[in-house]
């Protein structure tokens, strides 16, 4: 099995499928679409990934069959389902269910806000893109708090690495970019912690990839 991720070096939904490729240990060749070029909306990538978005794992299994997988938490979930260890859902239904709830917070409740066609679409409408962002990264993660403060153990549910944690460590990073306040989070702060002392974390990071901007480009 040989795997080709299309991503962007600072999208949090690339960020997630990469750490959950570090943590598999999934050898994997990275390839970067410059999204402020617009290399996402060309015909051949849309003919992989019909949103025009990133990621796309494209998975190409031992006959040579090649299978385009779009969007970050189904792709994270095939990759724990082909590749159950370690794992990054626990097996207890309510824990898997906290799970899922904390990382679709990210997912659908804040990361659709501070992406690059929603603040594009408010620029051309005179709106402050960042300050809508920062709205929704900030209820966000008051919300994962609140959970997290009775469900975290090392990580955000016990103390296994999970999902939740994958998404996690990007959507701190948006939040910090887009200027929220993190002082009332410490359970997210302190599992971000326990987060970057692991490699498959650091080998994933935003600034170390290829296409990463120089710092004054950033």
């Amino acid at each position: 099995m040989k795997y080709t991720l299309y991503n962007y070096w600072r999208s949090s939904s690339s960020w997630r499928v990469r750490i959950a490729l570090e943590h598999k240990r999934l050898a994997y060749t990275y390839v970067g679409v410059p999204l402020l070029e617009g290399a996402q909306r060309r015909d051949d990538y849309a003919a992989m990934n019909p949103m025009r978005q990133v990621p796309t794992l494209v998975v190409t299994d031992d006959g040579g069959a090649q299978h385009e997988l779009a969007q970050s938490l189904a792709i994270i979930e095939y990759l724990d389902e082909t590749h159950p260890t370690p794992p990054l859902l626990p097996r207890d239904p309510i824990a898997r269910a906290r799970v899922r709830q904390l990382a679709e917070i990210v997912n659908s409740g804040i990361q659709p806000h501070q992406n690059t066609g929603t603040l594009a679409a408010l620029a051309k409408l005179g709106q402050d893109g960042p300050a809508w962002a920062r709205a929704f990264i900030t209820d966000g993660l008051a919300a994962m708090e609140a959970i997290a403060r009775r469900t975290a153990g090392r990580f955000l549910v016990g103390d296994e690495l999970s999902i939740a944690d994958v998404c996690l460590i990007p959507q701190l990073f948006g939040a910090r970019r887009f200027g929220a306040d993190l002082t009332n989070v410490p359970t997210l702060l302190r599992v971000e912690e326990a987060c970057n002392a692991l490699e498959a974390f650091r080998r994933a990071h935003a600034d170390v990839q290829p296409d990463a901007a120089a710092p004054q480009q950033s």
